[in-house]
């Protein structure tokens, strides 16, 4: 099956052609991306209604571009994914709005996905990872540890009391001003950084639950630059490095309990995976190199530009769905908030025979 896909819910527009073959292998045919970064730096940060404008201007432009690079039209493609939440709901609408109308006139299926879902499942487009699997999600928004048990089938092990990892990156380098966004700049500014010049706190390290908090280590940044202040740019790289390392003992201690959860429940999982923009930053990746090798799993992490928010990730969550034969209808409605774990799971055959 081939499916087009479509992204808005926060500063990226993207569109993508998904092939899912007989097998459950995946091919990517196309994936734009284009991102509205320097609309946003004047800001730092995002701003809602530029972000959903940006969309309107440009989504038609990207979707054509989209299914030209793939060799496609609409009349050729067999369903239509759109991102439905959550994220910033005027994004959100544009990209729902753009998919129903594709739907309908081209009576094709229509697939509402679940923003997380398809971080959660685009490990599975770029290798065999077969259920049940460890996920961690980091992200400018969102910062969870779940067990993936099946398509739709999520269990929520931890999640973050405040900040998610990636708004802590990006608020830590608006603070430092260094622009946005944020967390590529700080993970530079680190890289040349001493990491024990600041004792910064671990927030729940070593609590029994997988739960995170951000919202104390990026105080405790901004007090050591109110300390030193004027800052100088061994400073900046120098609270960069030592934020960084905060981050990475964390995330250590929090996926390991998450993994110990995991194997409570559901026994040992096929790999850990991660999903999420903060999965690019080179000394996370090295720590959950480290975590898998100790909890003798593998781990799968998809390319850079899987990571952050893409049309492909949505597109192949779309193809995964339709093969459990699970598409909504043209009334279904955007979603500002949508926990994965109320994402809806395929029908049993016993549930299937009394529909």
């Amino acid at each position: 099956m081939v499916v087009l896909g479509i992204e808005t819910t926060c500063d990226e527009t993207g569109a993508a052609v998904v092939e899912r073959r007989q097998d459950g292998s995946g091919a990517i045919l196309s994936n734009i991306v284009l991102s509205q970064a320097k609309d946003h730096a004047a800001f730092g940060g995002v701003v809602p209604e530029i972000a959903a404008r940006a969309h309107v201007e440009v989504l038609d432009q990207i979707i054509s571009a989209a299914l030209a690079e793939a060799g496609h039209t609409l009349e050729t493609i067999d369903a239509v994914a759109a991102a439905a939440g959550p994220g910033l709901i005027g994004g959100v609408i544009v990209g729902l709005t753009t998919a129903k109308a594709i739907a309908l006139v081209n009576q094709i299926p229509l697939i509402a996905v679940n923003h997380l879902e398809a971080h959660g499942l685009s490990p599975r487009l770029i290798a065999s990872v077969p259920f049940p699997y460890c996920l961690f999600l980091a992200s400018g928004g969102h910062t969870q540890i779940v067990a993936v048990r099946g398509v739709g089938d999520y269990v929520r092990l931890g999640t973050t009391l405040d900040d998610a990892i990636g708004e802590a990156f990006d608020k830590t380098a608006k603070l430092l001003g260094l622009g946005y966004p944020g967390g590529p700049l700080v993970e530079h500014e680190a890289e040349r950084g001493d990491a024990t010049r600041f004792d910064l706190p671990r927030p729940m390290l070593g609590r029994a639950d997988a739960d995170f908090s951000f919202s104390g280590l990026k105080t405790a940044v901004r007090l050591e630059a109110q300390r030193i202040a004027p800052l100088h740019e061994p400073d900046v790289a120098d609270l960069c490095a030592s934020f960084q390392q905060a981050v990475t003992d964390v995330v250590t201690d929090r996926l390991a309990i998450g993994l110990d959860l995991f194997r409570m429940s559901f026994g040992a999982p096929t790999a850990l995976v991660a999903a999420g923009g903060v999965a690019s930053n080179r000394a996370i990746r090295a720590v959950l190199h480290r975590i898998a090798m100790e909890a003798r799993t593998v781990l799968v992490i998809p390319p850079p530009e899987l990571c952050t928010d893409n049309g492909a990730m949505i597109a192949w969550a779309g193809a995964e769905r339709l093969a459990c034969n699970l598409m909504d209808p043209l009334d279904i409605s955007p979603r500002a908030r949508w926990p994965l774990d109320a994402v809806s799971k395929p029908m049993s055959k016993d549930q299937r025979a009394d529909a």
